[in-house]
């Protein structure tokens, strides 16, 4: 019995849909009440409209008058394209038309479907279903249907040849069906390709290369795992559910209408975040998916199903942002998307209002708008706020008005990083302990490189090197300081001595734009992808672009940057308006463009989508989040033309690699430990207060102005007093810190504002240190300038690539899994203990852990060299593994062969002169090409010559095929 695209996968989906009672009814394609020219079962969404719509059931002919419009639209995908139809037809499906059906001409809705009771449908799969218009014909491996309208449309591939997958049926789908017979397509929810070793599926007029993965976690085999996720994925629930809450349409950067619909984690997420507010307890979640895995779409999905749930009233959903770039961002998803009843706080006093009037919408605002919110601003219990990039501590104070203005409203965090230990308070306020890890969904990076949802990040270092002429230095130094006292040298060379000196010297500056502009020139722009440097600092912005413009020319490359008094002078030439960077940006998102690299140091880290980024040149130091959140604007999949964007690179000028792996792990032990320990220090706070406010008896703190301040100041006039009071204080900030946002601070914010503004009116300043800096402090860093040296930018160093194997790994301590890999090979090869082929392993695992113990590699790079030995290891053993299988076979071929068995020696020096000349002239997929089974042939039938057995094709043609099979 052989195995065909038919009777394996196709039927293991009918199977698993159909069988043991399942809600869809298995109906042969031919035995459908339908001719082939027609794209719905007629006679099914007659009886569909008459069950559903009471007053077609009083006049049954008026579902004539429907099933006419519903044919004419999709006969008008020829006319205003297949993704117009499909969103015209959606309103259909959600009941958005009504006709003057009901008595005296009154407008009743229309239902084609029911989504509230699926019970009141009809469910039925077909496979070989024919559909023909005008003169082309093709037929589907699959079809759904739901009250006789095609909402699912399925190909199925054979899961026993190699060079077949899925991509072929999507490739099928996008390229053949819905080009050539769009009009089948018009009703439809998605599409789904498999071939029984994956399952993917996808939107219409969605590229293939595009199509997301639907998994299962569990499964005996690819085969059965795939079903089980076509049971999951093809439920009637969940088609149902993804065609009312998990499909919105909009506009791409082209200003062409788009159909999107949910990845698997943001269905799951979505409906977990639902359901948790219909249950109506624990009033929080916090959800980690990783960086660029799509947390806007997530939280519209969330929000539309919120509103449209019909248990839920149309609750306010608050889409809650800690920055401007992130509230453009977010915004722009949602306006995108045609969702209705979306606004965005443009200020303060309009949320408040929206608030406090019980206005139920979508309302975008940044955290910030909530300033002046006062306790009790709404006491509704559906509200829900959904809060981007949770993690973020410096919501603070911000963050706890917000919680006490919405005493009963359900918060929940979203992240694209991991949550370490530095991040106490995003479990505090938004882990709730009924979810496991204290994470209501996780998406990991890893997980989200499988999928495709993101790209492998490839790492690539670049060596700075700095020599100083000190003695120069220190003796033009002293002539320049002149007649300063000893304390105000210490001052000056302190500030003088900053790291960014090191950073800006005009000297490292050339260096480092020659050698990015080079890379990019090379490696970038031929492939006609874009790039970002991050630099230092606003200043280091204006630097790196009058060096590049002389390299690349003035439009290659723009500065964005925000406003402030920070900003130099020479680079306020390059500020803009908000629609101004907007224009900036989409000249950067297009490819045609002549603008190539833009220049940040802050903004543009967060919030920012240009898929066409490929290349980061990092020259700022960074850590933990803010590093992981920067370099995963490179990490979006990109397609133009036949280029496909395989990876994103970060080119690193300042050795990011000590702090990668940090920014990567995670540890939830010690979080639930951080937690419990921040418990325990909400009980220290009230001591604390108490022992700062003692420094005050009898003063009266709700006096205004400068009486207050002076009547306070008074009190810590003697300077050992004022020593005491600012380390008691220092105590108190800490605990705040640690504690806040929290709405048990509300009853000690008074206080504690009172006397954080007393500290600072006290606190000594640096005044002297500035005065002698204004005086001498240019001059200074010209003398540290010309005698700062840096040496040529090294790019030899090695290369760290960021996949889903180092991904996964890092999610926890890399040192436990370099003891676990270095187990494993060392295993490995005691089991070959012998066989040379792999004794260059053993000596490259020897050179890697002498490297790692003498300091020269850090332990990300060596667990990344590790996890390569360790594939090279098991590529190895599986190739032998085939080897001795393709001789054995080869063996029992021969034997059969020589008939008369007198010489069974003669067979095995056959089977070893073929098994060594294949292995001679062979490579890894050499089955794939011509000249591959060119050059096995001929070596081949030169063995069988040898021996007199070339005259037997059948031989031949057999030996061959055990070749192809095995080698």
């Amino acid at each position: 019995m052989s195995f065909s695209e038919a009777n394996s996968v196709r039927d293991l989906i009918r199977d698993r849909l159909a069988g043991g009672g399942g809600a869809w009814k298995f109906t042969p394609g031919s035995a459908l009440d339908r001719r082939v020219t027609d794209v719905l079962v007629e006679p099914e969404v007659r009886e569909a409209l008459l069950r559903l719509n009471p007053a077609l059931a009083a006049e049954p002919h008026r579902a004539a008058e429907v099933l006419y419009e519903l044919k004419g639209l999709i006969l008008a995908a020829g006319s205003v394209g297949l993704v117009r139809a499909n969103e015209d037809f959606r309103r259909w499906l959600l009941g958005e038309h009504s006709r003057p059906f009901g008595p005296d001409r009154r407008h009743e809705t229309v239902r084609l479907i029911d989504f509230d009771d699926p019970s009141n449908n009809t469910y039925a799969i077909s496979t070989e279903v024919t559909f023909r218009l005008g003169s082309v014909e093709r037929r589907f491996d699959l079809v759904l249907w739901v009250n006789g309208i095609p909402l699912v449309v399925g190909e199925a591939k054979t899961a026993t040849r190699e060079a077949v997958s899925w991509l072929d049926g999507a490739v099928q789908v996008h390229e053949d069906y819905e080009r050539d017979v769009p009009d089948f397509f018009v009703p439809g929810a998605f599409a789904f390709a498999t071939d029984g070793r994956e399952l993917r599926y996808g939107s219409v007029r969605m590229p293939d290369e595009s199509w997301f993965p639907w998994r299962s976690d569990d499964g005996d085999g690819p085969l059965d795992a795939v079903g089980r996720a076509a049971r999951d994925l093809l439920s009637p629930v969940t088609v149902l559910d993804i065609v009312k809450n998990f499909t919105v349409y909009g506009t791409d950067g082209r200003h062409q209408k788009i159909k999107v619909i949910c990845r698997q984690p943001q269905y799951r997420t979505g409906n977990k975040i639902v359901n948790r507010v219909l249950v109506g307890q624990p009033k929080q979640g916090l959800i980690w998916h990783f960086q660029g895995s799509g947390k806007s779409l997530l939280m519209l999905f969330a929000a539309q199903k919120l509103r449209n749930h019909p248990e839920l009233g149309s609750p306010t959903v608050l889409i809650v942002v800690d920055r401007i770039d992130l509230d453009t961002q977010i915004t722009s998803t949602f306006n995108a998307s045609d969702v209705p009843n979306v606004v965005t706080a443009t200020n303060g006093s309009d949320l408040l209002d929206w608030l406090s009037s019980g206005q139920r919408k979508i309302i975008i605002t940044t955290v910030f708008k909530f300033a002046e919110a006062e306790p009790g601003l709404s006491g509704r219990d559906d509200i829900v706020c959904l809060v981007d990039e949770a993690h973020r501590t410096q919501e603070g104070d911000l963050g706890d008005r917000m919680r006490t203005a919405l005493p009963g409203a359900f918060f929940f965090g979203m992240t694209g990083t991991p949550i370490n230990r530095t991040d106490r308070n995003t479990f505090k306020n938004f882990g709730s302990e009924e979810d496991p890890g204290r994470y209501l969904d996780r998406y990991t990076q890893a997980e989200s490189i499988e999928d495709g949802a993101t790209l492998p990040i490839h790492f690539e270092p670049r060596g700075t090197e700095f020599t100083l002429d000190s003695e120069a230095l220190d003796h033009e130094f002293d002539r320049l300081a002149g007649k300063l006292d000893e304390e105000e040298k210490r001052l000056l060379s302190k500030r003088a001595a900053r790291m960014e000196r090191l950073f800006k010297s005009s000297e490292r500056i050339r260096l480092v734009c020659a050698d990015l502009a080079k890379h990019f020139a090379e490696h970038v722009d031929p492939k006609g992808f874009k790039a970002q440097i991050v630099v230092y600092d606003k200043e280091a912005c204006g630097l790196y672009k009058t060096e590049l413009d002389q390299l690349l020319g003035e439009e290659a490359s723009a500065i964005v940057v925000s406003s402030g008094k920070s900003t130099p002078e020479a680079v306020r030439r390059h500020l803009r308006s908000k629609p101004e960077e907007e224009r900036l940006l989409e000249r950067f998102r297009d490819p045609a463009d002549p603008l190539k690299i833009l220049i940040v140091t802050a903004k543009l880290l967060t919030g920012f989508d240009a898929p066409i980024l490929q290349t980061m040149y990092l020259d700022k130091v960074m850590k933990d989040h803010t590093l992981l959140q920067a370099v995963c604007r490179i990490n979006r999949p990109y397609a133009l033309g036949n280029q496909d964007k395989t990876h994103g690179t970060i080119v690193d000028y300042v050795g990011v690699f000590g702090h990668l792996d940090k920014a990567l792990q995670f540890d939830e032990a010690r979080m639930q430990d951080t937690v419990t320990s921040i418990r325990g220090l909400a009980a220290k706070l009230p001591a604390a207060l108490t022992a700062c406010l003692a420094y005050f008896p009898g003063v009266d703190r709700d006096l205004d102005g400068h009486e207050g301040l002076v009547e306070a100041q008074r009190l810590l006039t003697d300077p050992t007093v004022r020593d005491l009071f600012g380390r008691e204080y220092m105590v108190l900030q800490r605990l705040w810190e640690a504690l806040s946002p929290a709405p048990d601070l509300t009853q000690y914010r008074t206080d504690y504002t009172w006397l954080s503004q007393v500290y600072q009116s006290v606190k000594p300043r640096d005044t002297a240190g500035r005065r002698i800096w204004r005086r001498l402090g240019a001059q200074t860093l010209a003398l540290i300038d010309e005698h700062l040296h840096v040496e040529a930018i090294r790019d030899d160093l090695e290369t760290l690539v960021l996949d889903a194997a180092v991904a996964r790994a890092m999610e926890e301590a890399p040192e436990r899994h370099i003891n676990q890999v270095r187990a494993s090979i060392g295993a490995r090869l005691r089991l070959r203990a012998g066989n040379a082929r792999f004794a260059s392993i053993g000596e490259k695992l020897e050179t890697l852990r002498q490297e790692f113990e003498d300091g020269q590699i850090t332990s990300l790079i060596y667990l990344k060299k590790l996890l390569d030995l360790a594939r090279e290891t098991v590529a190895l053993e599986r190739t032998i593994d085939r080897d001795e299988e393709g001789k054995e076979a080869l063996t029992q071929l021969f034997e059969r062969a020589n008939q008369d068995g007198s010489a069974p020696a003669r067979v095995e020096r056959i089977v070893g002169e073929i098994d060594e000349i294949v292995r001679t002239v062979r490579w890894d997929n050499w089955q794939r090409t011509g000249l591959g089974d060119r050059r096995v042939r001929q070596a081949l039938r030169g063995v069988l010559l040898k021996y007199n057995l070339h005259r037997d094709d059948e031989l031949f043609e057999k030996a061959y095929d055990y070749i192809r099979q095995y080698y």
